[in-house]
């Protein structure tokens, strides 16, 4: 089964929140759960930014609602080849690191938990050597 991942990380890259759900999902309903989820967990965050795929009116309108800030990050209809758009390669860096785990490259899972909990361990291990030498 083809699973769809949606994360929020922070500034930094560090994941924050990840859901996983049937790739018949859609972008804007897998962000409105990771919402929810974030502004249960972290009441204080006020501001996100997300790529054009994100930009649909429920989830600006649940945004709204729940007091977010989103800032939709855009590529220009002028620009010619591949350029680093800012904020946006963060959460893509993201994923690159989690793609160094081989397991979490191809959809090994028969379970959307048990990927969630791949996904968990392979960021972690990547803060623990970050957290034991600043």
């Amino acid at each position: 089964m083809p699973i769809h991942r949606h994360i929020a990380v922070d500034t930094d890259g560090r994941l924050l929140m990840v859901r996983l759900t049937p790739a018949d999902i859609s972008d804007s309903a897998g962000a409105q759960m990771i919402l929810d989820a974030i502004r249960r967990r972290w009441p204080w965050v006020k501001h996100l930014f997300a790529d054009a795929a994100y930009d649909r009116p429920t989830l600006m309108d649940k945004a709204a609602y729940l007091n977010f800030v989103i800032d939709i990050i855009r590529r220009s209809d002028q620009q010619k080849g591949f350029r680093v758009l800012p904020r946006r390669w963060v959460v893509e860096r993201t994923f690159g690191w989690m793609m160094r785990w081989r397991r979490l490259v191809r959809d090994h899972e028969k379970r959307i938990d048990v990927s969630t909990a791949m996904i968990h361990i392979a960021m972690g291990s990547l803060l623990i050597p970050r957290n034991a030498h600043p």
